[in-house]
This record gives structure tokens, sequence and C-alpha cells, in this order.
């Protein structure tokens, strides 16, 4: 594809909150720098009583810059932003795919695009943590009209690659988010937060789902002495009264709970307070919680789950959950803290933030080249 060559990109964006539209964002600016982008985003993504948390959208982004085409729950829209997609006349079409919901949707777009363009999606999960009835059929359909699928771990390509044998697929590491500023001096961060400047500090940070694992860590809490510390971030979505109720039964009450959407100006503070992120995800795909760790330096403990692990050696940048249960997992965190590795680890990536500079360019050149493939192949044919 040549320089002038123009990328249809469809995706949640800013003000949309969360991981996907973040990391869409990044992609899109990478993107633009390259090829002419024309980009689109939701009128909505679901409707409002469907919707868990307080708001889809980020207070202080009020503004859209990019189309607003397609409402996930008015099938006709459907229709209309097909004609809006064609009208952008790209020779590329990317978008992204998280939930097996947006799979009709997705799929009528790719099916009715035209032939000459290469289709690629950027698939962040195909089987949903929260499973459906209709996630299999719903897959099958969008997967079958799509050219070639990026992902972000081995793990959905297997998922893929089980219900399209044969498909073109490129795996690629989540690039570290660089947009939420550098690592803070650690005892500031913590006054900020009005928490002990002194504890070892765990966090969990993001939007709470049952998924998410935050019960198991709750419980492992517990079980620590008063020299730990727990930092809970994130808006609850589903039932907060069985994380109030384990709060209130913890031996260690070193605990505050911060139930509510962080902004992104407020997100350096908490990963520089931290001296451990907790990812104890009972499903997971990849996390852009680690991808946001990796600027603030900050270690992690995940789970041994999808492709969360896949990026982790143990000691060196991160580490895995052993075994799933609370008194297992609090014995591992002390363990953690009872020598130097965490400090070790730490320093190794501080020491790998000098890589990470051209990340989101590096990541936008793989899929260009996996692009031009992709219509070399489709021309031979």
């Amino acid at each position: 594809m040549s320089k002038r060559e123009k990328i249809t990109f469809f995706s949640a964006l800013p003000p949309f909150r969360g991981g996907i539209a973040q990391f869409s964002e990044q992609f899109r600016q990478s993107l633009a720098k390259k090829r002419d982008v024309d980009a689109f985003t939701f009128q909505n993504q679901y409707p409002n009583f469907l919707f868990p948390g307080q708001s889809q959208f980020e207070e202080n982004q009020p503004i859209f810059q990019n189309a607003r085409i397609v409402s996930t729950f008015r099938p006709w829209t459907y229709f209309s932003s097909i004609r809006k997609l064609k009208k952008s006349n790209g020779e590329l079409f990317i978008t992204s795919y998280w939930m097996s919901f947006f799979g009709p949707m997705m799929g009528l777009w790719a099916k009715h695009l035209p032939n000459k363009m290469v289709k690629i999606a950027l698939i962040h999960n195909l089987i949903p943590h929260e499973k459906r009835f209709f996630d299999g059929v719903f897959n099958r359909f969008f997967l079958r009209h799509y050219d070639g699928f990026i992902m972000l771990s081995e793990a959905v390509r297997t998922d893929v690659l089980k219900m399209k044998p044969g498909a073109k697929t490129l795996v690629l590491k989540h690039p570290s988010y660089q947009q939420f500023g550098v690592k803070m001096d650690k005892k500031q961060a913590r006054e900020i937060l009005h928490v002990n400047t002194t504890k070892n500090t765990l966090l969990f940070f993001g939007l709470i789902r049952d998924y998410k694992g935050l019960d198991l860590l709750l419980e492992a809490f517990s079980l620590l002495d008063d020299t730990f510390q727990l930092i809970i971030a994130g808006e609850v979505y589903g039932d907060k009264k069985q994380y109030d109720s384990l709060i209130l039964k913890s031996k260690n009450q070193q605990i505050y709970f911060v139930d509510q959407f962080v902004a992104a100006e407020d997100v350096k503070v908490y990963f520089s307070a931290a001296d451990l992120c907790v990812l104890p995800y009972k499903s997971a795909t990849q996390s852009g919680i680690k991808a946001m760790c990796d600027v603030f330096h900050s270690p992690v403990l995940v789970s041994r789950v999808g492709g969360l692990h896949e990026e982790i050696t143990e000691n060196e940048n991160g580490f895995v959950i052993r075994d799933a249960s609370a008194l297992s997992l609090s014995q591992q965190i002390e363990e953690i803290f009872s020598d130097s590795r965490i400090e070790i680890v730490t320093q190794n990536i501080q020491n790998q933030l000098e890589n990470m500079q051209n990340e989101w360019d590096e990541f936008a050149d793989s899929v260009l080249k996996f692009a031009d493939m992709i219509q070399h192949s489709k021309k031979s044919h």
C-alpha cells in the first residue's frame, strides 16, 4: 500500500470509556502517521438500561472527534453505516472486535464492503468472559467475512483458528500505554491518596467485574498482616455487596476502595503509589492494565489464564499466580515482599522502558505489513 492509500477504521474511540477506546485511539494515531485514516465510532455501544456502569463516556472529553455511524441495538443503522464506510473509499478496513454481540453488525459490514478492500479485525476477545447462547453463531458469521485477524495473545489466536481453521492471523504484543504521564514519587502519590506511606502496597485497578477475581484477592488480603495495604480503584460493574461484605469481614482492614471510574489524569497517582499490581483474573485474554504497569515500572502478579501470563518471565518482569486459592495467593505475596525480588523486577521494567517509546508505531507498521501480504495474496488469486 502506498503512502496516500486510505484506511477506514472503526472502533470505540474517546470519549467512550474503557480500555478498548484507549487502545484504539493510540492505534489510530499511529496509523494516521503512515496513512490517511477515516475513523468512525458508535452512536451508542449499549442501551443505557443494559450498561452496568454510571456512564459510557469520559466526563472530561465530551466532544466526539470522529463520525458516529452506528448503534448496536438499532439494526437499521447497520445498513446506513455500510453506506458511510463505503463512501470513505478506503483500500483497507480495520475494526476492533471484543464482544460477540457485535458479530452480526461487523460481519455484515465486511460482507458488503467491496471485495477489493482488505478487511482486518483486531480481536481483543473472541470468547466472552460472560458467555451467551448466541456467541458461537455470531462469532462464526463475523469471522467468515474478514481476510485477516490481529490478536494480542496466542490464546485468542487459538480461539480464532478453532472456529476458522486456516485463517490468516498475526499475534502482536499489546503496546505500553504512554498517554497517562510518567511515574510520580511514591511517597507523594500515597500522600495524595491519603494512604500509609510506608506499608507494602497492593493495587487492584480497573473496571470491576466478576471474572477479574477481586473476591479472591480480598480473601487472600485478609490473611496478610498489617504491614500490607490494598488499594482498589475502579467502578463496580455488577453487585458491589459481595465486595463490601468481604471487606467488612477482612482481618486486615488496611483497604482503600475507590468505587468510581478513574479519570485519565489520575491514573499515574494510583500506579505510582503501588508496589505490586495484582490481576487475579478467573478468565482473560490479555490486559490493558499490564500495559499501564509497564510505564509506571509497577510489577504485576497475574493469573495463569488465557494469554495474561504470556509475556511474563517469573522474577524478571513480573510474577505468575501459582494457585488460585486465598491461602496460596497470600503466601506468594508474602514471598514476593520477603526479599529483594520486587526491587529487581521494578528495576528491570524501568530498564526496558527505553525500548517502549516507539511501540505503537511499530505495532501499526506490523499491521500494515500484514495487510500488504493479504492484499498481494488477494491479487494473485
